[in-house]
Protein backbone atom coordinates (compact mmCIF):
# COMPACT_ATOMS: atom_id res chain seq x y z
CA UNK A 1 0.00 0.00 0.00
CA UNK A 2 0.85 3.74 -0.44
CA UNK A 3 0.07 6.63 1.39
CA UNK A 4 -0.78 9.74 -1.22
CA UNK A 5 -0.25 13.36 0.13
CA UNK A 6 -1.47 15.82 -2.74
CA UNK A 7 -2.11 19.49 -3.17
CA UNK A 8 -5.08 20.86 -4.76
CA UNK A 9 -6.75 23.77 -5.55
CA UNK A 10 -9.46 24.35 -2.88
CA UNK A 11 -12.57 25.07 -5.31
CA UNK A 12 -11.28 21.50 -7.30
CA UNK A 13 -12.06 19.71 -4.42
CA UNK A 14 -15.52 18.10 -5.01
CA UNK A 15 -14.07 16.89 -8.24
CA UNK A 16 -11.51 15.01 -6.34
CA UNK A 17 -13.47 14.08 -3.75
CA UNK A 18 -15.54 12.45 -6.58
CA UNK A 19 -13.05 10.90 -8.08
CA UNK A 20 -11.83 9.11 -5.06
CA UNK A 21 -15.11 8.03 -4.09
CA UNK A 22 -15.16 6.57 -7.19
CA UNK A 23 -12.67 4.31 -6.71
CA UNK A 24 -14.11 3.39 -2.88
CA UNK A 25 -10.75 5.00 -1.53
CA UNK A 26 -10.87 6.19 2.16
CA UNK A 27 -9.29 10.41 1.72
CA UNK A 28 -8.90 13.01 3.98
CA UNK A 29 -9.08 16.75 3.35
CA UNK A 30 -6.95 19.23 5.41
CA UNK A 31 -7.07 22.99 4.84
CA UNK A 32 -3.07 24.01 3.70
CA UNK A 33 -1.81 26.08 5.84
CA UNK A 34 1.07 27.16 4.56
CA UNK A 35 0.31 30.20 3.68
CA UNK A 36 -1.52 29.61 0.55
CA UNK A 37 -5.13 29.63 0.85
CA UNK A 38 -6.07 28.75 -2.31
CA UNK A 39 -4.71 25.08 -1.90
CA UNK A 40 -5.69 21.95 0.32
CA UNK A 41 -3.72 18.53 1.17
CA UNK A 42 -6.02 15.68 0.01
CA UNK A 43 -4.33 12.36 1.71
CA UNK A 44 -5.50 8.88 0.81
CA UNK A 45 -4.17 4.88 1.00
CA UNK A 46 -4.25 3.49 -2.44
CA UNK A 47 -2.54 -0.34 -3.46
CA UNK A 48 0.24 0.63 -5.54
CA UNK A 49 -0.71 -1.20 -8.44
CA UNK A 50 -3.36 1.78 -8.73
CA UNK A 51 -1.01 4.51 -7.56
CA UNK A 52 -0.22 5.66 -11.15
CA UNK A 53 -3.81 5.20 -12.55
CA UNK A 54 -5.67 7.64 -9.71
CA UNK A 55 -2.84 10.20 -9.46
CA UNK A 56 -3.63 10.70 -13.20
CA UNK A 57 -7.54 10.70 -12.56
CA UNK A 58 -7.02 13.01 -9.28
CA UNK A 59 -5.05 15.44 -11.76
CA UNK A 60 -7.28 15.89 -13.85
CA UNK A 61 -9.84 16.14 -11.95
CA UNK A 62 -7.82 19.40 -10.39
CA UNK A 63 -7.37 20.78 -13.57
CA UNK A 64 -4.60 20.89 -15.72
CA UNK A 65 -2.56 23.94 -14.52
CA UNK A 66 -3.94 22.65 -10.76
CA UNK A 67 -1.18 21.92 -8.23
CA UNK A 68 1.60 22.42 -10.60
CA UNK A 69 4.97 24.64 -10.48
CA UNK A 70 6.29 27.01 -13.05
CA UNK A 71 7.92 24.01 -14.88
CA UNK A 72 4.96 21.65 -15.23
CA UNK A 73 5.77 19.72 -12.36
CA UNK A 74 3.27 18.44 -8.71
CA UNK A 75 4.56 21.45 -6.50
CA UNK A 76 3.58 18.86 -3.36
CA UNK A 77 2.62 15.26 -3.90
CA UNK A 78 3.93 12.64 -1.76
CA UNK A 79 3.82 9.33 -1.97
CA UNK A 80 5.18 6.82 0.77
CA UNK A 81 4.71 3.67 1.51
CA UNK A 82 1.97 2.49 4.28
CA UNK A 83 2.89 -0.56 6.50
CA UNK A 84 -0.89 -1.11 7.71
CA UNK A 85 -3.85 0.60 6.31
CA UNK A 86 -7.00 0.78 8.64
CA UNK A 87 -9.99 2.22 6.62
CA UNK A 88 -13.19 0.93 5.80
CA UNK A 89 -13.03 0.35 2.12
CA UNK A 90 -9.37 -1.09 2.26
CA UNK A 91 -9.90 -4.91 1.67
CA UNK A 92 -11.97 -4.31 -1.10
CA UNK A 93 -9.24 -1.69 -2.96
CA UNK A 94 -6.98 -4.68 -2.17
CA UNK A 95 -8.93 -7.14 -3.81
CA UNK A 96 -10.03 -5.15 -7.09
CA UNK A 97 -5.91 -3.80 -7.10
CA UNK A 98 -4.14 -6.91 -5.91
CA UNK A 99 -5.92 -9.69 -6.13
CA UNK A 100 -7.85 -8.56 -8.65
CA UNK A 101 -6.59 -8.14 -12.98
CA UNK A 102 -7.78 -4.29 -12.97
CA UNK A 103 -4.05 -2.97 -12.97
CA UNK A 104 -0.56 -4.68 -13.29
CA UNK A 105 1.95 -4.48 -10.96
CA UNK A 106 3.89 -1.73 -12.45
CA UNK A 107 4.83 0.93 -9.97
CA UNK A 108 4.22 4.90 -10.97
CA UNK A 109 7.01 6.78 -13.12
CA UNK A 110 7.87 9.06 -10.08
CA UNK A 111 8.45 6.17 -7.80
CA UNK A 112 10.77 4.29 -10.15
CA UNK A 113 12.71 7.20 -11.09
CA UNK A 114 13.09 8.21 -7.30
CA UNK A 115 13.74 4.52 -6.40
CA UNK A 116 16.29 4.10 -8.81
CA UNK A 117 18.33 6.93 -7.68
CA UNK A 118 18.46 5.99 -4.32
CA UNK A 119 20.03 2.82 -5.08
CA UNK A 120 23.34 4.48 -5.63
CA UNK A 121 24.58 5.46 -2.21
CA UNK A 122 27.08 8.59 -1.93
CA UNK A 123 30.16 8.93 -3.59
CA UNK A 124 32.51 8.35 -1.17
CA UNK A 125 30.39 4.93 -0.19
CA UNK A 126 30.28 3.92 -3.80
CA UNK A 127 33.62 3.92 -4.74
CA UNK A 128 35.07 2.51 -1.53
CA UNK A 129 32.44 -0.37 -1.80
CA UNK A 130 33.53 -0.70 -5.87
CA UNK A 131 37.17 -1.01 -4.74
CA UNK A 132 36.57 -3.28 -1.96
CA UNK A 133 34.53 -5.75 -4.38
CA UNK A 134 37.22 -5.51 -6.94
CA UNK A 135 40.37 -6.65 -4.30
CA UNK A 136 38.07 -9.56 -3.24
CA UNK A 137 37.08 -10.66 -6.72
CA UNK A 138 40.57 -10.60 -7.63
CA UNK A 139 41.50 -12.61 -4.55
CA UNK A 140 38.59 -14.73 -5.63
CA UNK A 141 39.93 -15.35 -9.01
CA UNK A 142 43.57 -15.94 -8.39
CA UNK A 143 42.43 -18.79 -5.66
CA UNK A 144 40.59 -19.98 -8.18
CA UNK A 145 37.66 -20.34 -5.36
CA UNK A 146 33.71 -19.65 -6.84
CA UNK A 147 32.76 -18.55 -3.35
CA UNK A 148 34.99 -15.49 -2.93
CA UNK A 149 34.11 -14.31 -6.00
CA UNK A 150 30.59 -14.73 -5.20
CA UNK A 151 31.31 -12.86 -2.15
CA UNK A 152 32.62 -9.68 -4.11
CA UNK A 153 29.41 -9.96 -5.89
CA UNK A 154 27.25 -9.24 -2.41
CA UNK A 155 29.08 -6.14 -1.81
CA UNK A 156 29.26 -4.22 -4.99
CA UNK A 157 26.96 -1.75 -5.30
CA UNK A 158 27.06 -1.27 -9.25
CA UNK A 159 23.26 -2.14 -9.58
CA UNK A 160 21.99 1.28 -8.31
CA UNK A 161 24.10 3.51 -11.55
CA UNK A 162 23.39 0.70 -13.91
CA UNK A 163 19.56 1.10 -13.34
CA UNK A 164 19.48 5.03 -12.86
CA UNK A 165 21.28 5.09 -16.41
CA UNK A 166 18.58 2.73 -17.74
CA UNK A 167 15.76 4.72 -16.16
CA UNK A 168 16.58 8.07 -17.35
CA UNK A 169 17.18 6.52 -20.64
CA UNK A 170 13.64 5.63 -20.84
CA UNK A 171 12.06 8.69 -19.27
CA UNK A 172 14.73 10.66 -21.60
CA UNK A 173 15.76 12.24 -18.07
CA UNK A 174 19.34 13.62 -19.75
CA UNK A 175 20.84 14.01 -16.08
CA UNK A 176 19.52 10.65 -15.02
CA UNK A 177 21.27 9.27 -18.26
CA UNK A 178 24.90 11.05 -17.44
CA UNK A 179 24.81 10.27 -14.10
CA UNK A 180 24.19 6.85 -14.04
CA UNK A 181 26.75 6.30 -17.16
CA UNK A 182 29.47 8.59 -15.61
CA UNK A 183 28.90 6.66 -11.96
CA UNK A 184 28.84 3.21 -13.56
CA UNK A 185 32.15 3.97 -16.20
CA UNK A 186 34.21 5.70 -13.38
CA UNK A 187 32.89 3.10 -11.16
CA UNK A 188 34.24 0.10 -13.24
CA UNK A 189 37.47 2.19 -14.32
CA UNK A 190 38.61 2.08 -10.46
CA UNK A 191 37.89 -1.81 -10.21
CA UNK A 192 40.25 -2.42 -13.06
CA UNK A 193 42.67 -0.04 -11.55
CA UNK A 194 43.06 -1.23 -8.20
CA UNK A 195 42.54 -4.95 -9.37
CA UNK A 196 45.81 -3.86 -11.22
CA UNK A 197 47.30 -2.41 -7.91
CA UNK A 198 46.49 -5.35 -6.00
CA UNK A 199 47.77 -7.84 -8.56
CA UNK A 200 51.21 -6.57 -8.99
CA UNK A 201 51.54 -6.03 -5.45
CA UNK A 202 50.79 -9.71 -5.10
CA UNK A 203 53.24 -10.77 -7.07
CA UNK A 204 55.86 -8.06 -6.54
CA UNK A 205 55.55 -9.39 -3.16
CA UNK A 206 56.24 -12.85 -4.00
CA UNK A 207 52.55 -13.68 -2.26
CA UNK A 208 52.01 -16.05 -4.79
CA UNK A 209 53.79 -19.02 -6.05
CA UNK A 210 55.98 -18.30 -8.84
CA UNK A 211 54.78 -20.86 -11.52
CA UNK A 212 51.52 -19.77 -10.98
CA UNK A 213 49.59 -19.47 -14.93
CA UNK A 214 46.69 -16.62 -14.47
CA UNK A 215 45.73 -18.02 -17.92
CA UNK A 216 45.13 -21.97 -16.30
CA UNK A 217 43.29 -20.93 -13.55
CA UNK A 218 39.40 -22.04 -14.28
CA UNK A 219 37.87 -18.73 -12.55
CA UNK A 220 39.94 -16.42 -14.92
CA UNK A 221 40.48 -18.14 -17.94
CA UNK A 222 36.02 -18.40 -17.71
CA UNK A 223 36.14 -14.62 -18.22
CA UNK A 224 38.49 -13.83 -21.08
CA UNK A 225 36.70 -15.74 -23.43
CA UNK A 226 33.17 -13.87 -24.49
CA UNK A 227 30.67 -16.67 -25.37
CA UNK A 228 27.01 -16.49 -25.84
CA UNK A 229 26.54 -17.89 -22.23
CA UNK A 230 28.49 -14.59 -20.84
CA UNK A 231 26.23 -11.97 -22.61
CA UNK A 232 23.09 -13.92 -21.68
CA UNK A 233 24.09 -13.55 -17.92
CA UNK A 234 24.51 -9.82 -18.74
CA UNK A 235 20.83 -9.44 -20.79
CA UNK A 236 19.28 -11.42 -17.78
CA UNK A 237 20.41 -9.49 -15.05
CA UNK A 238 19.56 -6.13 -16.94
CA UNK A 239 16.09 -7.10 -17.15
CA UNK A 240 16.04 -8.54 -13.59
CA UNK A 241 16.90 -5.47 -12.39
CA UNK A 242 14.32 -3.50 -14.99
CA UNK A 243 11.34 -6.06 -13.41
CA UNK A 244 12.48 -5.67 -9.49
CA UNK A 245 12.28 -1.65 -9.92
CA UNK A 246 9.51 -1.70 -11.89
CA UNK A 247 7.37 -4.12 -9.80
CA UNK A 248 8.55 -2.61 -6.34
CA UNK A 249 10.28 -6.04 -5.71
CA UNK A 250 13.50 -5.54 -3.83
CA UNK A 251 16.31 -5.26 -6.20
CA UNK A 252 19.03 -6.48 -3.44
CA UNK A 253 19.36 -10.01 -5.08
CA UNK A 254 19.39 -8.77 -8.60
CA UNK A 255 22.30 -6.46 -7.23
CA UNK A 256 24.14 -9.41 -7.19
CA UNK A 257 22.96 -10.69 -10.80
CA UNK A 258 24.25 -7.14 -12.18
CA UNK A 259 27.91 -7.28 -10.29
CA UNK A 260 28.21 -11.18 -11.50
CA UNK A 261 28.40 -9.63 -14.63
CA UNK A 262 30.89 -7.00 -14.23
CA UNK A 263 32.95 -7.23 -11.17
CA UNK A 264 34.87 -10.73 -12.11
CA UNK A 265 35.53 -8.91 -15.35
CA UNK A 266 36.49 -6.52 -14.10
CA UNK A 267 39.03 -8.00 -12.13
CA UNK A 268 40.22 -10.58 -14.55
CA UNK A 269 40.96 -7.25 -16.93
CA UNK A 270 43.45 -5.79 -13.89
CA UNK A 271 45.01 -9.41 -13.20
CA UNK A 272 45.64 -9.70 -16.94
CA UNK A 273 47.45 -5.69 -16.91
CA UNK A 274 49.64 -6.88 -14.17
CA UNK A 275 50.87 -9.94 -15.65
CA UNK A 276 51.21 -8.28 -18.75
CA UNK A 277 49.11 -10.23 -20.78
CA UNK A 278 47.20 -8.61 -23.34
CA UNK A 279 45.15 -11.84 -24.51
CA UNK A 280 43.45 -12.29 -20.54
CA UNK A 281 43.14 -8.36 -20.18
CA UNK A 282 41.33 -8.22 -23.62
CA UNK A 283 39.32 -10.80 -23.57
CA UNK A 284 38.48 -9.90 -20.33
CA UNK A 285 37.93 -6.48 -21.18
CA UNK A 286 35.68 -7.08 -24.17
CA UNK A 287 33.46 -9.09 -21.83
CA UNK A 288 33.21 -6.49 -19.90
CA UNK A 289 31.65 -3.88 -22.35
CA UNK A 290 29.34 -6.73 -24.19
CA UNK A 291 27.64 -7.10 -20.44
CA UNK A 292 27.25 -3.01 -19.58
CA UNK A 293 25.97 -2.80 -22.90
CA UNK A 294 23.32 -5.92 -22.27
CA UNK A 295 22.56 -4.95 -18.89
CA UNK A 296 21.69 -1.27 -20.12
CA UNK A 297 19.43 -2.38 -23.12
CA UNK A 298 17.87 -5.00 -21.58
CA UNK A 299 16.56 -2.52 -18.35
CA UNK A 300 15.83 0.02 -20.91
CA UNK A 301 13.85 -2.41 -22.97
CA UNK A 302 11.69 -3.71 -20.35
CA UNK A 303 10.88 -0.76 -18.84
CA UNK A 304 9.54 0.57 -22.29
CA UNK A 305 8.02 -2.69 -22.91
CA UNK A 306 6.10 -1.96 -19.36
CA UNK A 307 5.17 0.74 -20.28
CA UNK A 308 7.04 3.50 -19.13
CA UNK A 309 7.21 6.85 -21.56
CA UNK A 310 9.04 10.28 -20.70
CA UNK A 311 6.98 12.26 -18.43
CA UNK A 312 6.28 15.43 -21.37
CA UNK A 313 5.97 12.63 -23.72
CA UNK A 314 3.01 14.44 -25.71
CA UNK A 315 3.12 17.93 -26.79
CA UNK A 316 0.11 19.75 -27.40
CA UNK A 317 -3.58 19.07 -26.74
CA UNK A 318 -3.27 17.01 -30.31
CA UNK A 319 -0.99 14.16 -28.29
CA UNK A 320 1.14 14.31 -30.66
CA UNK A 321 4.89 12.60 -30.27
CA UNK A 322 7.20 15.56 -29.17
CA UNK A 323 9.50 15.38 -32.12
CA UNK A 324 12.35 16.33 -30.22
CA UNK A 325 12.15 13.40 -27.17
CA UNK A 326 12.14 10.85 -30.23
CA UNK A 327 14.99 12.31 -31.63
CA UNK A 328 16.69 11.97 -28.35
CA UNK A 329 15.63 8.35 -27.75
CA UNK A 330 16.41 7.50 -31.01
CA UNK A 331 20.16 8.71 -30.88
CA UNK A 332 20.51 7.24 -27.49
CA UNK A 333 19.54 3.59 -28.41
CA UNK A 334 21.49 4.07 -32.18
CA UNK A 335 24.99 4.52 -29.73
CA UNK A 336 24.05 1.33 -27.69
CA UNK A 337 22.92 -0.76 -30.48
CA UNK A 338 25.99 -0.03 -32.86
CA UNK A 339 28.81 -0.45 -29.72
CA UNK A 340 26.71 -3.88 -28.96
CA UNK A 341 26.51 -4.86 -32.31
CA UNK A 342 30.59 -4.28 -32.96
CA UNK A 343 31.48 -5.70 -29.39
CA UNK A 344 29.20 -8.67 -30.52
CA UNK A 345 30.36 -9.31 -33.78
CA UNK A 346 33.65 -10.26 -32.08
CA UNK A 347 32.54 -12.06 -29.53
CA UNK A 348 30.04 -13.76 -32.47
CA UNK A 349 33.76 -14.96 -33.87
CA UNK A 350 34.93 -16.60 -30.72
CA UNK A 351 31.76 -18.19 -30.36
CA UNK A 352 31.79 -19.93 -33.67
CA UNK A 353 35.46 -20.43 -32.95
CA UNK A 354 35.02 -22.35 -29.80
CA UNK A 355 32.08 -24.00 -31.06
CA UNK A 356 34.61 -25.66 -33.85
CA UNK A 357 37.75 -26.04 -31.68
CA UNK A 358 35.14 -28.06 -29.21
CA UNK A 359 34.13 -30.13 -32.16
CA UNK A 360 37.53 -30.68 -33.38
CA UNK A 361 39.21 -31.87 -29.85
CA UNK A 362 35.70 -33.84 -29.03
CA UNK A 363 36.48 -35.98 -32.44
CA UNK A 364 40.15 -36.64 -31.81
CA UNK A 365 39.27 -37.63 -28.38
CA UNK A 366 36.96 -40.47 -29.83
CA UNK A 367 39.29 -42.22 -31.53
CA UNK A 368 39.86 -45.54 -30.97
CA UNK A 369 44.12 -44.38 -29.73
CA UNK A 370 42.56 -42.17 -27.20
CA UNK A 371 39.92 -44.36 -26.03
CA UNK A 372 41.85 -44.47 -22.36
CA UNK A 373 41.27 -40.65 -22.17
CA UNK A 374 38.61 -38.61 -20.83
CA UNK A 375 38.24 -34.66 -21.50
CA UNK A 376 38.20 -32.01 -18.34
CA UNK A 377 38.00 -29.37 -20.06
CA UNK A 378 39.02 -26.97 -23.40
CA UNK A 379 39.71 -23.38 -23.07
CA UNK A 380 40.59 -21.10 -25.83
CA UNK A 381 41.88 -17.46 -26.15
CA UNK A 382 40.44 -14.47 -27.77
CA UNK A 383 42.75 -12.99 -30.47
CA UNK A 384 44.24 -9.47 -29.69
CA UNK A 385 44.07 -6.90 -32.02
CA UNK A 386 47.30 -4.89 -33.00
CA UNK A 387 49.27 -3.54 -32.28
CA UNK A 388 49.53 -5.19 -29.30
CA UNK A 389 48.77 -8.78 -30.71
CA UNK A 390 52.33 -8.55 -32.71
CA UNK A 391 53.70 -11.98 -32.26
CA UNK A 392 50.67 -13.10 -30.50
CA UNK A 393 48.25 -15.61 -32.24
CA UNK A 394 45.16 -17.67 -30.80
CA UNK A 395 46.25 -20.56 -28.06
CA UNK A 396 44.00 -23.93 -27.29
CA UNK A 397 44.19 -25.59 -24.15
CA UNK A 398 42.62 -29.29 -23.46
CA UNK A 399 42.76 -30.85 -20.11
CA UNK A 400 42.45 -34.23 -20.28
CA UNK A 401 41.90 -37.11 -17.58
CA UNK A 402 44.49 -40.01 -18.64
CA UNK A 403 45.72 -43.75 -16.63
CA UNK A 404 49.01 -42.86 -15.05
CA UNK A 405 52.43 -43.61 -16.89
CA UNK A 406 50.61 -43.27 -20.12
CA UNK A 407 52.19 -41.02 -22.66
CA UNK A 408 50.37 -39.76 -25.83
CA UNK A 409 52.98 -37.67 -27.54
CA UNK A 410 51.17 -37.10 -30.75
CA UNK A 411 47.48 -35.34 -28.92
CA UNK A 412 48.62 -31.57 -29.18
CA UNK A 413 50.30 -32.10 -32.90
CA UNK A 414 47.07 -34.31 -33.91
CA UNK A 415 44.50 -31.51 -32.50
CA UNK A 416 46.52 -28.35 -33.74
CA UNK A 417 46.11 -30.15 -37.36
CA UNK A 418 42.33 -30.75 -36.86
CA UNK A 419 41.88 -27.12 -35.74
CA UNK A 420 43.96 -25.67 -38.46
CA UNK A 421 41.60 -27.70 -40.92
CA UNK A 422 38.26 -26.75 -39.49
CA UNK A 423 39.14 -23.16 -39.05
CA UNK A 424 41.94 -22.10 -40.94
CA UNK A 425 43.52 -20.49 -37.94
CA UNK A 426 46.97 -21.31 -37.17
CA UNK A 427 46.75 -22.24 -33.39
CA UNK A 428 49.13 -23.37 -30.62
CA UNK A 429 47.90 -25.99 -28.89
CA UNK A 430 48.68 -26.60 -25.28
CA UNK A 431 47.98 -30.49 -23.72
CA UNK A 432 47.56 -30.75 -19.77
CA UNK A 433 47.20 -34.47 -18.53
CA UNK A 434 46.04 -34.86 -15.50
CA UNK A 435 47.30 -38.75 -14.12
CA UNK A 436 44.41 -41.17 -12.25
CA UNK A 437 44.78 -44.51 -10.79
CA UNK A 438 42.50 -46.90 -9.83
CA UNK A 439 42.61 -49.41 -7.32
CA UNK A 440 39.55 -51.87 -7.64
CA UNK A 441 37.09 -52.79 -4.80
CA UNK A 442 37.45 -56.66 -3.47
CA UNK A 443 34.53 -58.76 -3.58
CA UNK A 444 34.92 -59.48 0.53
CA UNK A 445 32.17 -57.94 1.98
CA UNK A 446 34.38 -57.32 4.53
CA UNK A 447 37.15 -54.61 2.53
CA UNK A 448 36.41 -51.47 1.44
CA UNK A 449 36.66 -49.76 -1.71
CA UNK A 450 40.05 -47.78 -1.93
CA UNK A 451 40.94 -45.29 -4.72
CA UNK A 452 44.43 -43.80 -4.88
CA UNK A 453 44.73 -40.94 -6.81
CA UNK A 454 48.33 -39.10 -8.25
CA UNK A 455 48.62 -35.49 -10.08
CA UNK A 456 50.90 -34.70 -11.86
CA UNK A 457 50.75 -31.66 -14.65
CA UNK A 458 52.67 -32.24 -17.54
CA UNK A 459 53.11 -30.17 -20.30
CA UNK A 460 53.09 -31.25 -24.42
CA UNK A 461 53.10 -28.29 -26.32
CA UNK A 462 53.04 -27.84 -30.23
CA UNK A 463 52.84 -25.16 -32.50
CA UNK A 464 51.77 -25.27 -36.34
CA UNK A 465 53.22 -22.87 -38.46
CA UNK A 466 50.70 -20.35 -40.20
CA UNK A 467 49.95 -21.42 -43.97
CA UNK A 468 50.78 -18.93 -46.66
Amino acid sequence: MRLVRTLVPADAVAAVEEVLDGYDIDHVVVKETGGDDDRVLVEFPVPTQAVESVLEAVREAAGDDAGHDQEGRDAYTVVTAAESVFAPHVDELEERFVTGDEEDDSIPTEEVRSTALDLTPSPVTYYAMTALSAVVATAGLLLDSPAIVVGSMVIAPLVGSALTASVGTVLDERPMLKTGLSTQLLGLALAVAVAAAFSFALKSAAFLPPALDVTTTRQIASRVSPGLLSVVVGVCAGAAGAVGLATGVSVALVGVMVAAALVPAAAAVGIGIAWGLPSVAFGALLLLVLNVIAIHLAAAGVLWILGYRPTDWTAGEDDRISPSKVASLVAVAFVLATAFVGTAAVAGEQVAFERQANGVVADVLDRSEYSRLELVSVDTSLPVPAPISVGADRTVSVVVARPADTGYPDLARTIAAGIDRETGHSVTVTVEYVDRQRYPAKTSAMSSSRVGTRWSTPLLEFRLPTND
